[in-house]
């Protein structure tokens, strides 16, 4: 069946569910009226809180386009979120981490409109009992509380149009009758991905560079299953079930490649040409099952928490790649490399938490708990590259083991009603055991690491008066590698152009520190510093590859390749106010910073194979990083209320990222336009929206070595485009949600991406 059909079914479908409500208008709007004199943005102890629960806002807008306008949230993909002086953002709803993987939470959020959302909660340093990595910070959705019995729910159907055309729909129900409740959703698209690309590198005496297409068709179809049974009036058990799949066939990457080289004997440039041309066939599927059980265990809301979770992650992926030159009728005929690999991934992942907190009348309050993950990845790649030499199979087939232990203790107390503060620390053991059976070299074969980390936590928050407000935070975190970077495959692009994984890279360390105040709820100051250790990123190798045996490549070769690259700082400073203005008829939030970066980084070998890299005169190439940046970033988002009776909404958002020094060069400056208009009918919200109307949000990264190597990317992902979409409530809005879990295995699937 195809997907438009499948879109339609699932809208119409819920359509023959829909209950007629009627509604006191004018009683409506005086409570929103009411509402929105509330405090809109405070900060709160160790967070920052966007309540919106009856901003316009919200209303017919998805919740991945109501966190975009967050303070201190953005995106400049449309597709992750940031929080401001923070590498990733991982997402909680109701204090729970979504139980979904990267892709399936972004189609999640893009699907889910956001009316019942009552606060979004920022956390930029968040505490031991939380178990995220590095720099990141977390965002919290906490959901409207509805306390009746009865079936409520809603549908959104949108269709967008950029380079190429998109639709997407929805359907979510919630039932609550008793101690029992049950919540669902259904949501499928398809879209195609689709990006001009620019690759140039080289030095005075060789360039390459390679232009062309990359199309990404994808379908998708995913879904979750939350049920909440609750046992006594202090218990509850809970069954949560997410699937998602993923289809992208038939995606093509289309290369012209020029090379120009200095022949000494001629004392001339020649110059040859090339088409490369890469098919790629994938499906990927995400399962994960979590059982809770909650127990109260006191008045003062002391409880206990037990989480099982098992998850398993299949993804399935075929590439044909060749490069071609030019026969004598100019034809690309004459095959130069063909590269046909298979490359299945199957992860599976066992995993079990235990929280107690322990709460006391003095206002203290004492949070323990551990965690426990077993995960096995299995990566059976099989590789056969056509050349001058005829058929040449590479099978490898790589498998990861992984353990890890962790236990925390935080304990936090409020002083007085000005001063509070929260100290803790986390302990984490970690065993892993990866494993190759055709590894290139005998180092690679067998990778055993264990290591164990203790990682400190300290917040204080201090009330000067009822106008301002100071707090200070600092944390210790670690990053692991996801699966996919340590799985050795290469993902080739052209025939001396690849990227490669790297089973050799080892756990990063973050220290952060953060100093935030805070005047009339409105107006905001943070400074924050990150001091990253073994950076996790790609770095670009680039020269004649000479091998451990001596053997050098005929050709130059660029590789991308994925290690641990030195070390970093990033220093900012961000002004911020949200506000509203005009009685409400203008809500804005603004803000502005700048940020400091600090390189150190320096790479001469390749893990992966031990190959150096050298010039025509036998001089060797080493990259290198130690570069400093400064940078400002602007964001600002506003809605401007059109009509006396709140039912036409104008949106104006824009967001300006300066130039700044990344591992890979610098990265050109980055903006983007959004405009938006939306119209509220009864329970039907219309919107249009219109991104990246400037067609600026385009990434260029350059980059020059003082050796006489360069490196240019520029890609552009036709983010221009424009978003139509409907959205239904229906039902008995007054429904209690089920009760939100955080699965045990949540933290194992942000490696899967």
């Amino acid at each position: 069946m195809k997907t438009p059909i499948l879109i339609a079914a699932i809208f119409f479908s819920g359509l023959a569910f829909a209950q007629q409500k009627k509604q006191d208008t004018a009683k409506t709007q005086n409570i929103e009226a009411v509402t929105l004199k509330k405090q809109v943005f405070k900060k709160q102890s160790d967070r920052f809180v966007y309540d919106v629960a009856a901003s316009p806002v919200a209303k017919g807008n998805t919740t991945f386009d109501l966190l975009k306008q967050t303070p201190l949230l953005s995106t400049t993909d449309d597709k992750t979120l940031k929080i401001a002086g923070k590498n990733n953002a991982l997402v909680y709803i109701n204090g729970r981490k979504t139980n979904m993987d990267t892709e399936s939470l972004t189609q999640f959020l893009k699907n889910t409109p956001a009316e019942n959302i009552q606060k979004i909660e920022v956390i930029t340093v968040p505490g031991s009992e939380y178990q995220v990595e590095s720099s990141d910070g977390i965002i919290n959705i906490i959901l409207k509380k509805k306390m009746s019995d009865g079936t409520s729910g809603n549908m959104r159907m949108a269709n967008s149009q950029n380079k190429y055309n998109a639709s997407s729909a929805s359907f979510s129900v919630n039932y609550r009758k008793d101690k029992l409740g049950i919540s669902a959703n259904l949501n499928g698209g398809e879209n195609i991905e689709a990006q001009t690309y620019t690759l140039r590198n080289g030095n005075s005496e060789y360039s390459n560079e390679s232009v062309g297409d990359i199309n990404d068709p994808n379908k998708n179809l995913g879904g979750y299953l939350n049920i909440d049974y609750q046992l006594t009036d202090k218990s509850n058990i809970a069954l949560t079930w997410n699937s998602w799949a993923n289809r992208s066939y038939n995606s093509t990457v289309d290369l012209f490649n020029t090379v120009r080289a200095y022949n000494p004997d001629t004392q001339k440039f020649e110059t040859n040409y090339t088409n490369s041309r890469n098919r790629e066939n994938a499906r990927s599927y995400n399962n994960s099952l979590n059982l809770n059980y909650e127990l109260k265990t006191d008045s003062l809301g002391s409880k206990l928490n037990l989480n099982a979770a098992y998850l398993n992650y299949k993804r399935f992926q075929f590439t044909d790649n060749g490069t071609w030159s030019q026969d004598s009728f100019g034809n690309y005929t004459v095959l130069d490399q063909r590269v046909i690999q298979d490359l299945p991934q199957v992860i599976n992942n066992f995993s079990g938490t235990v929280d107690y907190i322990k709460k006391f009348k003095n206002d203290f309050t004492v949070s323990l708990g551990g965690n426990y993950n077993k995960t096995k990845t299995d990566n059976d790649t099989k590789n056969f590259t056509y050349d001058d030499n005829g058929v040449t199979p590479t099978p490898n087939h790589f498998i990861y083991d992984e353990s890890i232990y962790g236990l925390y203790l935080t304990l936090e107390k409020k002083f007085s009603d000005k001063f509070s503060g929260k100290i803790g620390t986390r302990y984490e053991i970690t065993n892993s055991l990866g494993t190759s059976d055709n590894a290139p070299s005998l180092d690679l074969r067998r990778i055993e690491r264990n290591y164990n980390n203790l990682l400190p936590y300290l917040s204080l928050n201090y009330a000067i008066n009822d106008k301002n407000n100071i707090s200070y935070a600092f944390s210790s975190r670690m990053r692991r590698p996801s699966f996919w970077e340590l799985n050795p495959v290469r993902n080739i692009l052209t025939e001396t152009n690849y990227t490669q994984n790297d089973p050799f890279v080892k756990a990063s360390s973050t220290y952060n520190q953060e100093l935030t105040y805070m005047y009339k709820n409105s107006y905001f100051l943070i400074l924050n510093h990150s001091l990253f250790k073994d950076v996790i990123t790609q770095v670009p190798l680039q020269g004649f590859a000479k091998s451990q045996d001596g053997t050098v490549s005929k050709k130059s070769v660029l590789r991308y390749i994925r290690t641990n690259f030195g070390d970093k700082q990033e220093m900012s400073a961000m002004l911020g106010v949200q506000k509203s203005f005009f009685k409400q008829y203008l809500t804005t939030n603004f803000n502005i910073g700048v940020q400091h970066n600090v390189n150190d980084g320096t790479l001469a070998i390749d893990p992966t194979t031990g190959d150096s890299f050298w010039d025509k005169d036998g001089k060797q190439l080493i990259y290198t990083n130690k570069r400093n940046s400064t940078s400002i970033v602007i964001q600002t988002n506003n809605t401007i209320r059109l009509d006396k009776n709140k039912t036409w909404f104008l949106g104006v958002n824009y967001f300006f990222v300066d130039k700044q020094q990344i591992e890979l060069g610098v990265l050109k400056n980055l903006m983007s336009l959004d405009m938006s208009l939306k119209k509220i009918w009864n329970e039907w919200t219309f919107a249009l929206n219109v991104n990246d109307i400037l067609k600026t949000n385009v990434v260029e990264i350059e980059d020059y070595q003082s050796n006489g190597n360069y490196n240019y990317i520029h890609q552009n992902r036709y983010n221009f485009g424009m978003t139509f979409s409907i959205v239904y409530n229906f039902g008995n809005q007054k429904v209690k949600k089920v009760r939100t879990i955080e699965g045990a295995s949540d933290d194992i699937k942000s490696r899967t991406r």
